[in-house]
Order: structure tokens, then C-alpha cells, then sequence
């Protein structure tokens, strides 16, 4: 399949180098004594019986930032604008029907026009062949008509 000659290369040959895994050190752990030791209760219960324990202070939340007022004639303004927008919007949807709805109509109109143009079209231009129906000789109609007596 390869001929003989074909030219020889050098072949390099690339090994990756490990990443040695981080060292961790555990922090010591130091017990930390309260600020203030807290006071012993003791609670007497209906049934006799006594609990005694720790008096933990509730977690306080932090107190709420008063938001200032908005006033009555911004709320006012843009419930006004919302409003305006929304009318606005509704007449023109509203416009966009109405004229869509007399192109309609005016195509429909047109379509009935072709239609019966076209019948009487065919009904004028094909004269001979038709069978049926009365067929008039105007002048003896006339004649008939104007009879003079003379």
C-alpha cells in the first residue's frame, strides 16, 4: 500500500505533567465565649413541673424604611395615560376594521358585478340557437299598433 520511499519523520511524544492535588489545612477550632453570659430562667408550668433554661433574645428584624408617599395626582396622571393609550389603541384597531371591512364589501360588490355582467353577457351574445321563448316581428307589432283606418 506505501511505497518504500516514503520519508521517515522524527515523533514527538508529549506526556502531561500531573497537577499535585492542594494541600488543606483544617482551621483549629477555637471555642469562642459569649459576650455577656446570658441569664438562667426558670418558667413553672400548670402542671407543676419546672423548665429551666436559657432566655435566648429574639432575632429583631431590621426596621422597615418608610417609603415616601406618592401622591394622589401622580397615581391620578398615569392611571389617565394608561387610559388615553388604551382609547387610543382601541380606535384604532377599530379604524383598521371598519376600513377592512369596506374593502370587503367593495370586492364583494365588484365580484357580484363581474358575475352578473357576465351572464348577461352570455345571455346577449349567444343570439342564435335559442329555443323557447316568443319571437317578435317589430314592424307587423307596429303596423298593428298604428292601424290607420283610411
Amino acid at each position: 500500500m506505501y511505497s518504500d520511499h516514503t520519508p521517515q519523520r522524527a515523533v514527538e511524544v508529549h506526556h502531561p505533567t500531573p497537577i499535585p492535588p492542594p494541600v488543606v489545612h483544617p482551621a483549629p477550632v477555637v471555642p469562642v465565649q459569649p459576650g455577656t453570659v446570658p441569664t438562667v430562667a426558670s418558667i413553672v408550668l400548670p402542671d407543676g413541673r419546672v423548665v429551666t433554661g436559657y432566655a435566648i433574645d429574639a432575632a429583631r428584624p431590621e426596621p422597615v424604611i418608610a417609603k415616601p408617599a406618592v401622591s394622589r395626582t401622580a397615581v391620578n396622571v398615569a392611571l389617565g395615560g394608561v387610559g388615553f393609550l388604551a382609547v387610543c389603541g382601541g380606535l384604532l384597531l377599530l379604524t383598521s376594521f371598519i376600513a377592512a371591512l369596506t374593502a370587503f364589501i367593495g370586492q364583494l360588490i365588484i365580484l357580484a358585478a363581474v358575475i352578473f355582467g357576465g351572464w348577461i353577457a352570455v345571455q346577449v351574445l349567444s343570439g342564435s340557437g335559442h329555443k323557447g321563448g316568443t319571437t317578435v316581428n317589430i314592424r307587423r307589432a307596429v303596423i298593428k299598433r298604428n292601424h290607420f283606418h283610411g
